[in-house]
Order: structure tokens, then sequence, then C-alpha cells
């Protein structure tokens, strides 16, 4: 079964990256600034003194300005430092010359942070947490892009007891009927997309 189910998160992954890849740079930005305004919508984040987030590449629904308008706000905001291991570390995101592009083996050219690495653990001080992720469906299991990086991060999240607001950042097209879980996956809370944010039932009674 658990074979299946991997073979089909494949096949759904390669649809939805092919979609991303006919996006036009103009698509990109459109969705972006659409995407910031209906984030900081989010009463989770409205509170929030510590935010982690990540920096969009290529396709992916675009974060610079929801970066920059949580550090207008006060808010702390981690971003992810790529490790060997495929886990991450975290450091805090100084605006937009603060980053630095890095190129991990047999991946495109990252923008991480410059400045004191925080560890891996930091991330359990998030009041919220948004989230890379290609797909969620109606029970808010997200489909990642398999390296496995934020499977980390939430167990990381588990073990302490911590319990952030798991938001994923998508496009309208990429909330569908179904992703196949897997016993470990950690429903996200919300998923914000230009048009909206979808919520899901949260056993924690978020």
């Amino acid at each position: 079964m658990e074979h299946g189910a991997e073979r089909h998160k494949q096949t759904l992954r390669r649809a939805l990256l092919e979609v991303r890849r006919g996006l036009t740079p103009h698509d990109v930005r459109e969705a972006a600034a659409a995407l910031a305004g209906r984030a900081l919508e989010l009463p989770e984040l409205a509170g929030a003194r510590t935010v982690a987030a990540y920096v969009s590449v290529g396709g992916e629904p675009g974060t610079a300005a929801l970066l920059d308008a949580l550090r207008a706000r006060g808010v702390r905001v981690l971003l992810p430092v790529l490790l060997p291991d495929n886990d991450l570390d975290w450091g805090v995101y100084a605006g937009p010359d603060s980053l630095v592009g890095v190129r991990h083996a047999g991946r495109m050219a990252l923008l991480e942070p410059a400045g004191e690495r925080l560890g891996p653990e930091a991330v359990t001080e998030a009041d919220a947490v948004l989230l890379p992720g290609l797909a969620v469906d109606g029970r808010g299991t997200r489909l990642g892009r398999g390296g496995g990086s934020y499977d980390r991060v939430l167990a990381r999240l588990e073990r302490a007891g911590a319990d952030p607001a798991l938001v994923v950042l998508l496009y309208d097209t990429e909330v569908v009927a179904d992703v196949p879980g897997e016993p470990h996956d950690r429903p996200v809370h919300a998923a914000v997309t230009p048009s909206g944010v979808r919520r899901f039932h949260d056993p924690g009674g978020r």
C-alpha cells in the first residue's frame, strides 16, 4: 500500500511541477502579491512574534513581499538553511540584502540567510510555520517535494510539544481532492492561495 501511495505522490508531483513550469514571471509576481495580502490577514500571523518561513525559488508561490511585510510588523522571521543531510538549520531574516545564493548538490540555488545559525531546534520557538508544498487536500494533508526536510521539521515540533500554526502557501489549482497520506503525516491548519484561505479541522482545537 505504501509503495502505491508513493507512486501516486510522484505522479502528482510531476503533474503539479509541470503546471508551475508553465507560469510566466508575470503570473508568479501577480500571485505573490495576492498571496501576501491573504496571508497577512491571517489571525495566526497577526499575533505572531516569531514566524518560520522560507524564500521561494523558481515557480513557487512568491514569499518575498510577505517576508518583508512580516519583518516590517516587527515579527522575528526565521529562514531555513539546508544542511547536507537535508535537515534544516535556521537564521534570522534581516532584509533582502541579508540573503545569499547557495548552490546545493543536485538542487537549484537557494537563497539562505547570512549571519548566525540558530540550530535546527530554533523552529520550535515559532508561533507559526509557513510551509512550502505542491498541494493540499481537504483533510489538510500536504504534498511536499519529497526531500523530507519539512517532515523532519514537523517531527521536531512534535517531539518538542510545540504547536505552532502550520500554514502551506499554494496556487489556487493546488488545493486538490486527495493527497496520499501516511500515518506520520501531520496535517496543516490552513492553506493560503492567491484567492483566499482554506482552513482544515484541527484536532488540537486551534
